[in-house]
């Protein structure tokens, strides 16, 4: 058994069925990681108690108990996302060092499930980018071609995966920090309703937008992950009593009638000419699925971008208050002067140059004078765009997209031009604002040999939905199984 090419479904039967033990295959990711990881710089701390949990798992198998459905599964995390014991930075030097009390609801749901936490993952500083470039701990490298981002912001959880490293990963998505990287690095990323996943635990960037899903090699290794993590959690008031589906067993691939929407305002000419060729070989692989494709319009979206930065450099401008070096974060070795000094000595060296950006634009729309004309504008937008996806829904199941507008970039070629980066979020940010599911699904490859996706968004909580769309969609277009460059 190919260990590194297996999916998570076939490494959770294995272990079910003794073909092969939860120890052997957290030894081969270790080995792996240890090998290779050097040259992508996806992990930012491994587990050490891994080889433990695994052990566990193969002794309840061993007494015949049922060791859950991720049975001995490695699972990264991206390094966003609490563990008790294990340091959690969300890549930052404000948080370098800390080592929390207490795990995520979505890491205690991981292992109840009888998944191994295999170690934590790189990501942009607070979840703040598009690249993973902003990183206090350094970049992360595209494994298809290192020279290249692996997107941003859970870039190490979507690298990790398309390297071999894990065989699957949590990220979180604000705008689309889960389905870009997922974009670009070729696998599959699972952005759930908002309330759908416990954000108990998760470090904050912008609490109304923010929501944690899988990433994975496919649609059916997303859906039982998706299930392992869902449900309400009274540690988190946002979460919805929704009921969690068991949307692995429902997975229908018929695509027959099934009404596949293109957005008028999502124009194909905004994007390169491959991401273009993309996205039209995935709407005729429906159509000839028997879907039907119809037009449907949601005409906020062309403000989606800058209401998505207002609202979350709004929202994070608050959150990350209270990283002061009293409470919490970097306190400055300098003598400072008075209190003023002292708080901005911590933040100026704890701080990266786009957190601090996001939160000077955030202070600035919450500012007297300023608040009604942009946060609360922003947030006006914000309702419109909901009822018109609510409109557009009531004409399709499923809305088809590109998920970004260009395969991944070369490392430094945006990170000076926060406007032109900022842009890249032009597909995803909406259905963080209208707390839509959406799943990114690899579609092809450009000329460079760049993966690139298609994104799939459906109306709240109907996730069975996406599954089934993107399991056809992965049938139909049955991609050749390139390897990544050296991987």
């Amino acid at each position: 058994m190919d260990l590194s090419q297996s999916t998570l479904v076939e490494l959770r039967d294995a272990v079910r069925g003794k073909q092969v033990k939860a120890v052997e295959i957290a030894d081969h990711f270790l080995q792996r990681i240890a090998r290779i990881d050097r040259e992508f710089n996806s992990f930012l701390a491994i587990n050490p108690t891994v080889m433990d949990e695994a052990a566990k798992v193969d002794a309840a198998v061993a007494s015949g108990l049922d060791p859950g459905p991720l049975a001995g599964v490695p699972i990264a995390v991206k390094d966003l996302l609490c563990t008790k014991g294990l340091a959690t930075t969300a890549a930052s030097n404000m948080l370098k060092g800390f080592v929390p009390p207490y795990s995520a609801t979505v890491v205690e749901r991981l292992r109840a499930a009888g998944a191994v936490l295999l170690g934590k993952t790189n990501l942009d500083e607070f979840a703040m980018g598009s690249s993973n470039e902003t990183s206090a701990f350094g970049p992360c490298r595209n494994p298809w071609n290192r020279d290249h981002v692996p997107g941003g912001s859970s870039g190490g959880s979507a690298a990790c995966l398309a390297a071999r490293l894990a065989p699957a990963s949590i990220g979180t998505d604000t705008g689309g920090s889960i389905r870009q990287p997922a974009s670009f690095c070729g696998v599959v990323g699972i952005k759930p309703t908002y309330g759908r996943v416990s954000r108990y635990g998760v470090i904050a960037f912008a609490s109304s937008l923010d929501q944690a899903g899988p990433m994975t090699q496919n649609a059916r290794d997303g859906a039982v992950l998706l299930e392992a993590i869902s449900g309400r959690d009274d540690l988190d008031a946002t979460t919805s009593d929704e009921p969690v589906p068991p949307w692995f067993r429902k997975i229908d691939s018929d695509m027959s009638g099934v009404r596949i929407g293109i957005l008028k305002e999502a124009g194909i000419g905004d994007v390169d000419e491959s991401t273009a060729v993309v996205f039209s070989r995935a709407a005729e692989a429906f159509r000839k699925l028997g879907a039907r494709i119809v037009n449907v319009s949601v005409p906020t979206l062309r403000y989606a971008v800058a209401t998505y930065y207002l609202i979350a450099a709004s929202e994070a401008s608050s959150n990350l208050a209270r990283y002061d070096g009293v409470r919490y974060g970097h306190r400055a070795a300098r003598p400072t002067a008075d209190l003023d000094d002292f708080y901005a000595a911590n933040r100026s060296e704890g701080f990266g140059l786009e957190v601090k950006r996001r939160i000077m634009l955030g202070t600035y729309a919450l500012s007297s004078g300023y608040h009604d004309a942009y946060y609360i504008k922003a947030s006006q937008v914000r309702r419109r765009m909901r009822d018109e996806y609510a409109s557009a829904f009531a004409a399709c199941d499923v809305i088809l997209s590109p998920v970004t507008a260009s395969p991944a970039f070369k490392i430094g070629a945006r990170i000076s031009d926060p406007l032109e980066m900022y842009r890249n979020d032009m597909f995803t940010t909406s259905s963080n604002l209208a707390g839509l599911p959406g799943i990114s699904v690899p579609g092809g490859f450009a000329e460079n040999g760049l993966p690139i996706g298609v994104q799939l968004t459906a109306k709240h909580f109907d996730e069975q939905s996406l599954f089934n769309a993107a399991a056809a969609l992965e049938s139909a277009l049955a991609l050749p199984k390139k390897a990544p460059h050296g991987v």
